[in-house]
């Protein structure tokens, strides 16, 4: 993918390209990469989700509105982002991160998305990132029930499919990856019935499993 496709994907075209060019640019390739871009599109992020809850949800606390804004902005919604977005194919990695298979590891897309975020505040302003992170966003909001905050991916998903007479998913774990000290777990959710196939991965089978439970919930709201 080239850097205008991308740019076509984001809704959102640069004056400074090479802010972007240094925004897909991870450490291990050069001196000049996205680490302060990083560090800049995580405050961004964090506050537009922030105000974008603060104005759907007027009746919910301090607490629960926290809660809501964790589950939007960590590592597994923004690794999945940057995957629809195809951001992998267009990073900018030293050899070892490209034979070690760093252009699908979860981290390193996680923070190439905060870096654009970054990016694009620099040259277009607030106004712009919000309007990225609003389109980025949309279907999740759209499909955050307040009445199930607190409860974790697995328990949402099963309740959902109980309620509508669907049984339960199946976890299969994919792949184990990574040195001893540092596992990365790659989990399946399947859904026979309803012929859904969702993935996810962790740093441990169980937050793994999570993930592809977050994943499956994001593809049946979506539906």
């Amino acid at each position: 993918m080239t850097l205008d496709a991308l740019q076509e994907r984001l809704g959102y075209r640069f004056r400074r390209r090479e802010l972007l060019a240094q925004a897909l640019t991870h450490r291990s390739y050069g001196a000049s990469n996205n680490e302060r871009l990083e560090f800049l599109g995580d405050g961004v992020l964090n506050c537009v989700v922030g105000v974008m809850l603060f104005e759907r949800f007027p009746g919910l606390r301090e607490g629960q509105l926290s809660r809501m804004r964790a589950n939007l902005v960590n590592q597994q919604p923004l690794y999945e982002l940057a995957s629809e977005l195809r951001l992998g194919t267009v990073l900018s990695l030293g050899e070892g991160e490209l034979r070690s298979g760093g252009a699908s590891r979860p981290s390193i897309l996680a923070d190439a998305l905060e870096s654009i975020l970054g990016a694009v505040f620099l040259d277009g302003g607030f106004d712009a990132v919000r309007a990225l992170i609003g389109r980025l966003y949309a279907n999740r909001l759209n499909a955050i029930d307040p009445d199930a905050q607190g409860k974790d991916a697995k328990t949402q998903l099963q309740e959902w499919l109980q309620s509508r007479r669907r049984g339960l998913p199946a976890y299969n774990l994919l792949e184990v990856s990574g040195q001893a000290h540092a596992q990365r777990f790659s989990v399946e959710c399947r859904i026979d019935v309803l012929g859904l196939r969702a993935t996810g991965v962790g740093n441990s089978r169980k937050a793994a499993e999570q993930a592809a439970a977050s994943a499956a919930l994001s593809q049946l709201h979506e539906a």
